[in-house]
């Protein structure tokens, strides 16, 4: 299948590809570093002490249309 074949595809379909894509991927075979994994325990221990700060999208946005 070429990319240009997706544009026959409604949105909702083309979620439901990359959904079963995402799925397919062999979790086992994906490396991270350590300095990655630390990274992520980090972030995780931030979330379970609730020292972490969520953002909208609209904010995200926003804050994108400032910096560039």
């Amino acid at each position: 299948m070429k990319i240009k074949d997706l544009e026959k595809f409604s949105d909702a379909e083309k979620i439901a590809l990359a959904e079963e894509l995402w799925d397919s991927v062999s979790k086992k075979d994906i490396e991270l570093t350590t300095d990655i994994k630390k990274e992520l325990d980090h972030r995780l221990k931030q979330v379970a002490e609730e020292k972490t700060e969520y953002y909208t999208w609209n904010e995200v946005k926003n804050h994108l249309k400032k910096v560039r």
